[in-house]
């Protein structure tokens, strides 16, 4: 298959491990991997923030980027993010009927229905849980709230990490609680978001594990970051860098990658 990739604004300016490991796993499993270089922010920070004027020029920027799956150029697009992948299907579509243009919302709603967040594309379009990926650690996964409810990711992250050689993985307890982060609300309410992330740490730290993984790094970030001031000793790494080595390939991030945790 030949597929698009969205890397996602996070994922290209803080994180790019993500959207690297993304492409190398997809070309290991023999896809073509594309990378539409006028790709720039969904704008879903401005939608969640009640900016929708403001969103509508990344909204066009993003239909005019990826109208090419719509002719069959690509098969697809795959995001490394539960939450950008369900602001794609859901927010755009809904700010352009909100801003009275209708061709934009229909657009934005046809190139929705060809997006998938990694883990979907993976067991739901490839029909794949068995990556044969290799990571000999403890891991402990937490469900991100927007991979969790608005994309409805469901188990894929769990049944593609449940087929991975070596892999120790423990669950987390109150796995589908909220981290804290939601964007602007961890600035804008850090009361209530350091009281969410102490008890999300509590239960990370709880599982002994070496490796917390997720399919969003904007959680992640929230997250080690927490850790990283305890000293608790453990990493965060999105899905996607798990799921991209093989015992006779191992996976690394280069090194001008933000590594997060201790």
């Amino acid at each position: 298959m030949r597929i698009a990739l969205f890397a996602t604004c996070i994922g290209d300016t803080m994180f790019p491990q993500a959207p690297q490991a993304t492409t190398h796993l997809l070309e290991r499993l023999g896809h073509e991997v594309v990378f539409p270089i006028s790709q720039a922010c969904c704008g879903q920070m401005h939608i969640n923030t009640g900016y929708f004027p403001e969103s509508v020029p990344l909204i066009k920027n993003h239909i005019k980027t990826f109208a090419p799956v719509l002719d069959g150029e690509w098969d697809a697009i795959v995001v490394p993010s539960g939450s950008c992948t369900g602001s794609l299907r859901h927010q755009q579509e809904m700010v352009a009927k909100n801003q009275g243009m209708p061709g934009m919302a229909r657009m934005a709603a046809r190139i929705a229905e060809h997006t998938y967040d990694l883990s979907e594309f993976l067991v739901d379009v490839l029909g794949i849980t068995d990556v044969n990926a290799y990571f000999p650690h403890r891991v402990t996964y937490h469900s991100t709230c927007h991979s969790l409810r608005i994309t409805r990711v469901g188990d894929r992250p769990l049944q593609l990490l449940r087929a991975v050689e070596a892999i120790d993985l423990v669950e987390l307890p109150e796995a589908e609680s909220c981290c804290g982060f939601g964007g602007t609300f961890s600035m804008k309410n850090s009361q209530t978001s350091t009281a969410m992330l102490t008890d999300k740490m509590s239960n990370v730290i709880s599982t002994r594990a070496e490796i917390l993984t997720a399919g969003d790094y904007s959680c992640l970030m929230h997250i080690a970051g927490g850790l990283s001031r305890a000293r608790a000793g453990i990493r965060a790494m999105h899905l996607a860098e798990i799921l991209a080595g093989t015992r006779e390939e191992p996976w690394e991030a280069p090194a001008t990658t933000t590594k997060l945790g201790i």
